[in-house]
């Protein structure tokens, strides 16, 4: 979530006519993030979400906003979009398509116990399950086809180790196989500034706007490479086997799922590098914007291909 359009008073309140939410009363623009514009916002009839999409079409924001409304229909956390009086799930504002959802209670924990990890997994396979079943396909947009697309932008930018790490790495990982994994709809961004807490339990998941088909086992990974490692981009063992088990025992891991599970989370590491490269050296301007550092999955990555027993079960 970011800031790149700005929104004054009077636009916002004229668009909240359209909902059957109340009058504006406050609202004030949301920092983190780096992909859309979001503002808290607050009315007489409660506390909501809007976001102006930056660079999705109506009809790819149509995609996650049904998910978004599957997935709360299906009693999980999730906030819900708000219908305006057209009977629709998003409208128009600064020529932009945007939506308002309920804002949920609670707050990100960035150094979560094994206790919130065995949250996180079994609210993941629960998530899942729910996804395998949503009838709509629309492909992992930052999917392996993306990465293809993208590391040729970005390897100019890096020294000459990344690049060969860069080079071969993604070479090694697009010969893999996922044909034959389990699919579904994914979040595909599970990160833990994107779930909120109260009282220890899981309150909500949040920016779903990377949200797509794809291997339940990447997804399941992308989890893993942002809630399980140490602060030297190490895997954390006691809270990776915690979240896989609270995961596995909602939803069983296959025997070719459990095999490709070091590489899996190598591969999750390579879709995140290649989009923080992206985002620091191909920047759109905003306002607010806080990049992340690249380094970090880089690192992973190295850990990873040194280190292959430290993630098999």
């Amino acid at each position: 979530m970011a800031v790149f359009t700005t929104v004054a008073h009077a636009d916002l309140s004229a668009w909240l006519k359209h909902y059957n939410v109340g009058e504006l009363l406050h609202f004030e623009g949301i920092a983190s993030g780096i992909e859309n514009t979001n503002y808290f916002v607050t009315t007489d009839k409660g506390q909501f979400v809007l976001t102006l999409f930056e660079k999705l079409t109506s009809s790819e924001v149509d995609y996650y906003l049904h998910f978004m409304a599957y997935v709360s229909d299906h009693h999980l956390p999730c906030p819900k979009p708000q219908i305006n009086v057209q009977g629709e799930l998003q409208g128009q504002l600064c020529n932009k398509p945007a939506t308002l959802v309920t804002r949920l209670s609670g707050k990100s924990i960035m150094t979560p116990s094994v206790t919130e990890c065995a949250a996180m997994g079994e609210l993941l396979a629960k998530l899942h399950l729910v996804g395998q079943h949503y009838p709509v396909v629309h492909h992992n947009p930052r999917g392996r086809s993306w990465w293809q697309l993208t590391a040729p932008q970005v390897i100019p930018f890096i020294d000459p180790n990344q690049q060969d790490t860069l080079t071969q790495e993604l070479t090694y990982l697009l010969s893999r196989s996922w044909d034959s994994l389990p699919k579904g709809t994914v979040h595909a961004d599970l990160f833990r500034d994107n779930v909120l807490f109260n009282n220890h339990q899981i309150s909500g998941i949040i920016d779903f706007y990377f949200a797509g088909q794809e291997a339940l086992l990447f997804d399941l990974c992308v989890v893993i490479n942002d809630w399980c490692m140490n602060h030297d981009a190490t895997l954390d063992s006691e809270r990776y086997r915690t979240l896989l088990q609270a995961y596995h025992q909602v939803r069983a891991l296959n025997e070719e799922e459990i095999i490709e599970l070091p590489i899996m989370l190598r591969s999750a590491a390579m879709r995140f590098w290649l989009s923080r490269l992206f985002d620091k050296y191909l920047p759109r301007k905003g306002e607010m914007v806080q990049p992340h550092d690249p380094n970090w999955f880089y690192k992973m990555i190295l850990h990873y291909q040194g280190n292959p027993a430290s993630c098999q079960l």
